[in-house]
């Protein structure tokens, strides 16, 4: 049977593999992209992805130079600000207050946020304007065979592919990490985080919140103005069985514990979204390759949604597979390739991985005694310009 033949098989329709299918389409190499679920595109309908995603400067102008960005930009918000609230005190009140504005390092802001229904929407209509891509929802990998000149794919439809490079973008289960032999390293905290949609009558002004008392953070990240009205996008993060109880809530119930939960930052929050749940973990992969095999996003490493860091790392990596993709496009998925590919990745994800499972641990902390010594330790860091800017700087993607 005749098999057919591509550059590139990507592994995962979700955000990260569209993306990776946008930036070596646009790039010129063939590829298909497949998902055994069909993406969900629309806000409100059943099982759609109501988190939202940060795109950083660098990675934002890796999609511009896809293409991805221009039917995007209309619907972003901007992220000028990064405010960080403690209100670890006795009373859920603000105690600590710092603003971090990307004008102290930047002429744009620190990134632009957009909900991840929509970027699905948006990615796979770009998807349909590049020739050399093939999408196929609604068709999975079910096996992987590879030799050292090339990939061949199994896929659920019971068709077979060959390619020179397979790209994992298919979650922190990836089958095709485990079909690769490639072992993972998995930190569980007993959290989980509660995605949905608000508005509120005070404007957030460009402004993302991270409000620190226990359990985690609660987080609010700007959207555009949803009927009418000023919206933010929130993640509370709190043990599981916290999460369980606030997701079961009657609406009313809901809403002024999210209330008192917001230190009152905007006015009276109200619920603009359904409830969605997710679990949190940390997870780091021990390797980045395989034969043939590039791990990427959430194949390769997980992390609590903090710093917005989570799909950034994962354009990270895309940008570094491209740059070698491009130097030498004959070497494509070989051995020297991907083990650079390790090498440049690797050491600064497991990095990133290590300070913000920090971050969350610090977040979680219950006993007053840490929550107080948490606040020093935040207006003490924010007192320090050149180590305020060196964090905003590695928060964009910049090497420390």
């Amino acid at each position: 049977m005749t098999q057919a033949e591509y550059d590139i098989v990507v592994s995962g329709g979700g955000v990260a593999g569209l993306a990776a299918a946008s930036v070596f389409g646009s790039a010129g190499f063939s590829v298909l992209c497949v998902d055994p679920a069909p993406p969900i595109t629309a806000r409100d309908a059943e099982g759609s992805d109501l988190r939202t995603t940060a795109f950083l400067q660098p990675a934002q102008a890796l999609l511009d130079r896809a293409g991805v960005w221009a039917p995007l930009a209309p619907h972003a918000a901007d992220l000028q600000v990064m405010r960080i609230v403690d209100a670890g005190g006795e009373v859920p009140e603000p105690r600590v207050t710092r603003e971090f504005d990307a004008s102290d390092i930047s002429e744009k802001p620190f990134g632009w946020n957009l909900p991840n229904w929509l970027l699905r929407r948006e990615m796979v209509a770009h998807l349909e304007s590049l020739p050399s891509v093939t999408f196929r929802p609604g068709t999975g990998t079910t096996t992987l065979f590879t030799r050292e000149s090339e990939a061949r794919v199994g896929l659920s439809d019971g068709s077979r592919v060959r390619c020179r490079l397979v790209i994992a973008a298919d979650g922190r289960n990836s089958p095709i990490r485990e079909a690769a032999g490639v072992e993972v390293k998995t930190t569980r905290y007993g959290q989980k985080a509660l995605a949905f949609a608000v508005t509120h009558p005070i404007p957030h002004e460009n402004v993302s919140t991270e409000i620190h008392r226990s359990g985690g953070p609660f987080t609010l990240v700007p959207l555009p103005d949803h009927e009418g009205r000023p919206s933010s996008a929130i993640v509370w993060m709190e043990e599981g069985p916290e999460v369980a109880r606030l997701a079961a809530l009657p609406v009313e119930d809901f809403e002024a514990e999210m209330n008192i939960r917001s230190c009152h930052l905007f006015g009276p929050l109200t619920l603009a979204s359904r409830r969605t749940v997710w679990p949190i973990i940390s997870q780091v992969a021990e390797r980045m390759c395989a034969e043939r095999v590039a791990l990427v996003a959430e194949a390769a490493h997980v992390v609590p949604p903090i710093g917005a860091q989570g799909l950034n790392m994962s354009l990270g990596d895309m940008r570094v597979l491209l740059e070698l993709a491009e130097a030498a496009p004959e070497r494509l998925g070989d051995r020297a390739m991907l083990e650079t590919y390790h090498r440049r990745r690797h050491l600064e994800v497991r990095a990133r991985v290590t300070g913000i499972d920090l971050l969350n641990r610090a977040s979680m902390m219950r006993a007053q005694p840490l929550r107080d010594a948490r606040a020093q330790a935040l207006d003490a860091i924010y007192s320090l310009a050149p180590v305020r800017k060196t964090l905003m700087q590695m928060g964009l993607g910049a090497r420390g």
